[in-house]
Order: structure tokens, then sequence, then C-alpha cells
């Protein structure tokens, strides 16, 4: 992050404190007094508070590298060309197939009989 960024963004975060410092004494100085109507917080720590969000959102944007293009083909054969080590997708490739229920009553049905001499694997 340049020196820019870095400013905009300290910036963006002593106003974002300064209206969280304002909202907390505004809540304390009227939780004291009898009106409700007054205890809304003011149009102007609201605004402080956008504006103080936006100006560091600004800032970190500002201060990201650059985007590189994304490949799918290109990602796809480094990840086989690495033997697919770091392939997110490799618990998919590898999980079991479904069994036949059926099939594996009827064998386990002829085993319990006695019909089976060996249990297929």
């Amino acid at each position: 992050m340049s020196f820019l960024p870095k400013v905009v963004t300290l910036f963006g975060l002593a106003l974002l404190a300064h209206a969280g410092y304002s909202a907390h004494e505004h809540t304390i100085l009227f939780s004291n007094t009898s009106i409700s109507a007054i205890s809304a917080l003011p149009h102007d720590i609201i605004i402080e508070t956008l504006f103080s969000v936006l100006v560091v959102s600004i800032g970190l944007v500002l201060g990201a590298e650059k985007l590189k293009p994304i490949s799918w083909r290109d990602w796809a054969g480094e990840i086989e060309r690495d033997g697919g080590a770091r392939n997110p997708y490799m618990a998919l490739e590898e999980r079991y197939n479904f069994w036949d229920i059926r099939a594996k009553r009827k064998e386990f049905a002829d085993w319990m009989r006695g019909d089976v001499d060996v249990v297929k694997e």
C-alpha cells in the first residue's frame, strides 16, 4: 500500500472513531434526562459515520493490489501439472460410489443361509 491510501484510510478511521465517541457521549448525556424524543442520534453524527465509512472504503480500495485476470483453463492445467495436491475438488473426484442396497441385502441373506461360501468384496 502506498502512502496516499494509508493516509486516506487513517483519516477515515480517525473520523469513524470520532463519530463513535460522539455517539457514545450523546447517549450518555441524554440517558439521564427524562426527554426520550431527544435521545435519537443527531443527523450530523449519522452523516459523519457514513462519510467516514466511505472514506475508509475508498482508502482500502486505492491501496489494494491490482486484480489479475482469471483463466480457468490455466488454473486447471496448473493443478493437473502439480499432481492434484492442491485440487479443491479432489474429495468429489475420489468419493465412493452409491451402494446397491438391494444387492447387499441379497448377498447378506445368502451368506446367512449359507448359500455362498466365499464373501465377495
